[in-house]
């Protein structure tokens, strides 16, 4: 028998746990035919309300149920990770517990597994049910990054994912505090087939997803993928001091040639005001690669594990 570790990351989803587990057990006949054991991870990521006790609970009646319940909230990101390090299958499949990512869709991933790929991905081809302010931020995101970065981060990816355990143990080999598993997934590189299906809404509950929690993981996918905006930094430096040296001799030729007097303090004003624009857009990007190199040489653990069975 061969073990398929389904990594499942909570954060306040107690009515989920159980929902999930009832739609994944549908394919306890694709699983039995492939001779797969299937070990259910779900990682507590410090959830406030009963996550943690409704997965005690179906691990009473299924032993295949575990669950790694964190000290506090440290991301899913790091929801991920543990995930994949408690994972002891053959195959590893990372999900959504909100049902988003749908069960129903395992039976094809494996089959591309056989074929010989080493993971096999998924993405959406439409993004149904979300504010139309989000989805147009998230394309420009995509298509920013792909031209900064040399890792190709693909539009509508999802988190679900069936890697072999090759692949796991490769993304397992990049302990780095600040993550973007996205950006990890096709870093590693190996053949990856991907595959296609339209949005689905939350079975259950709210996205913990906000515009800002969104636009600071965008940053930070930027900043672990891409030292382009530091070339984009100096870049405009060096155009602002070429700027001001033509704007010196244009100003001294205009005076000895024509007599034409500066010109007064509002253009002097916003010229200032642009200058420490740019200045303090510069301070912010070094900001930002300076801050990611703080925590990672702190080398402060992941996360921490509240309990584990």
């Amino acid at each position: 028998m061969r073990t398929l570790s389904v990594i499942v990351p909570c954060y306040n989803e107690e009515e989920n746990v159980r929902y999930f587990y009832d739609e994944l057990m549908k394919n306890a006949d694709f699983f039995a035919g492939k001779d797969l054991v299937c070990e259910i991870i779900y990682v507590d990521d410090g959830s406030s309300d009963g996550t943690a006790e409704a997965v005690r609970t179906l691990a009473k009646e299924d032993p295949h149920v575990h669950l790694v319940s964190f000290s506090r909230n440290f991301g899913k990101e790091a929801g991920l990770y543990a995930g994949m390090k408690k994972s002891t299958g053959e195959f590893v499949v990372t999900m959504d517990v909100d049902l988003q990512d749908p069960p129903s869709l395992l039976p094809e991933m494996f089959k591309y597994i056989e074929e010989g790929y080493d993971s096999v991905a998924t993405r959406r081809v439409s993004r149904k049910g979300e504010p139309p302010i989000r989805s147009f931020f998230a394309r420009r995101f995509y298509r920013l990054i792909n031209r900064m970065s040399k890792t190709e981060i693909v539009d509508g990816a999802r988190d679900y994912r069936l890697m072999t355990r090759q692949f796991v143990n490769a993304i397992l080999e990049m302990p780095e505090y600040n993550r973007f598993t996205k950006g990890i997934f096709s870093w590693v590189g190996y053949e990856t087939k991907w595959l296609e299906f339209e949005n689905i809404e939350r079975a259950k509950g709210e996205t913990k997803w906000s515009f800002w929690k969104l636009f600071i993981y965008a940053i930070d996918g930027i900043v672990a993928f891409t030292t382009a905006p530091l070339a984009i930094a100096s870049f405009m430096g060096v155009l602002f001091c070429v700027l001001a040296f033509i704007l010196i001799i244009v100003t001294i030729v205009r005076k000895l040639v024509f007599g034409d007097p500066t010109s007064g303090w509002p253009s002097l004003v916003c010229i200032i005001s642009l200058i420490s624009g740019v200045q303090l857009f510069c301070l912010g990007i070094i900001g930002q690669y300076l801050s990611k190199t703080y925590m990672e040489v702190k080398k402060r653990p992941i996360y921490l594990i509240r309990e584990e069975f």
